[in-house]
C-alpha cells in the first residue's frame, strides 16, 4: 500500500476546543468509576493527543495496523484513560465502551494494552517508550516507510537513566523521523520533579544530546500544532518540551500532588463536570 492510504482525521483544520471538552469529560467520568484513575497527568495531556490525532498524526481508526500509520507511544502508561478518551474522539472504538474501564474483564484498565485499538504498546513501567520509538523509526527507515514516531514522556519519568541512553543512541543515529514530546507539568507521585530530582536546565540537557529542542505551552493547541507539524531537521531527532498544569481544567487539583490518581466520588464527580462545563460557557462568551 502507498502511503496515501492514511488520513488525517476529517476534523483537521477544526477548533479542537469541543474535541478537548469531551476528552476531559471521559477522563473525569472513568476516575468516578470503581477504581478512580490517574486524572491529573491525564487532564495535562489533552491538548497534546488531540493534536497529534485530530492534527498531525497520520492515522485511519478503521485500519489501526496500517504499516503507513504514524506511530504514537504513550510512555507514560499513567496517562492511559486521557489516551483511551482520545481514541475514543478519533473513532477507534464507541464512546459505550468506555463505561467499562476498571472492570473486571476489561480491556480498559490503568494502564494502556494494545488489546485496545489504537494502543501500540502496553506501558506503566516508566523509561521504556523512547527505546521503543527508536525501534519504530529504525524500522521506518529499514522499510523506506515515511512514517513518524510520536513518543509522549512525563517529566517525572525522565529520572530513569533508560530514557537518557536511547536519547543518545536516537540522535547517534541520526533518526529525524523521531519526536519526543515531554508532559512537563512539574509533579509527580511524590512531589514536585524539582525537589524529588532537578531536570533542569532540561532544553539544555536534550540539546548535549544532539537533539533539536522546541517548547511550547502544552495547553496551546496552534502553538502545539506548528511545531508537531514541522518539518524535521535532517539526521537530527527533536523533542518538545510541552509545558502543562497537572489535573487541567479541575480548579480543586490543578497543580497538585495529589491529582495524580484518584477515585471521584459521586459529589466530585458534580463538581468536576460544573467546573469543565464552566469553563466551556465561560469560553464562549
Amino acid at each position: 500500500m502507498s502511503s496515501s492510504t492514511c488520513t488525517l482525521p476529517s476534523s483537521t483544520h477544526a477548533d479542537l476546543a469541543p474535541v478537548t471538552h469531551r476528552i476531559r469529560e471521559h477522563i473525569v467520568n472513568m476516575c468516578a468509576g470503581p477504581e478512580g484513575g490517574h486524572v491529573g497527568g491525564s487532564m495535562s495531556l489533552v491538548e497534546i493527543l488531540a493534536t497529534l490525532y485530530f492534527r498531525v498524526m497520520l492515522v485511519d481508526p478503521r485500519l489501526p495496523g496500517l504499516p503507513e500509520r504514524d506511530i504514537l507511544l504513550l510512555s507514560k502508561g499513567h496517562g492511559g484513560i486521557g489516551l483511551y478518551a482520545t481514541l475514543c474522539e478519533a473513532g477507534f472504538f464507541p464512546e459505550r465502551e468506555l463505561a467499562d474501564y476498571g472492570r473486571q474483564g476489561s480491556h480498559f484498565m490503568a494502564h494502556p494494552h494494545p488489546e485496545v485499538p489504537g494502543v501500540e504498546m502496553p506501558s506503566g513501567s516508566l523509561g521504556h517508550g523512547l527505546a521503543i520509538g527508536i525501534g519504530c523509526a529504525l524500522a521506518a527507515r529499514l522499510d523506506e516507510v515515511p512514517r513518524r514516531a510520536f513518543v509522549v514522556l512525563g517529566d517525572g519519568e525522565l529520572q530513569e537513566g533508560s530514557v537518557w541512553e536511547a536519547a543518545a543512541v536516537a540522535s547517534a543515529q541520526r533518526l529525524d523521523r523521531l519526536v519526543a514530546i515531554v508532559d512537563r507539568n512539574r509533579l509527580q507521585i511524590t512531589g514536585e520533579t524539582g525537589e524529588v530530582c532537578d531536570l533542569e536546565p532540561l532544553a539544555d540537557r536534550w540539546r548535549a544530546f544532539g537533539w533539536r529542542v522546541r517548547e511550547v505551552d502544552g495547553h496551546d493547541v496552534e502553538e502545539l500544532t506548528e511545531v508537531l507539524s514541522a518539518p524535521p531537521e535532517p539526521g537530527t531527532p527533536t523533542v518538545v518540551i510541552a509545558h502543562t498544569v497537572k489535573g487541567k481544567g479541575l480548579p480543586f487539583v490543578e497543580g497538585q500532588t495529589r491529582s495524580h490518581y484518584a477515585r471521584l466520588g459521586e459529589r466530585q464527580h458534580r463538581q468536576a463536570l460544573a467546573a469543565l462545563r464552566a469553563s466551556v460557557r465561560k469560553v464562549r462568551r
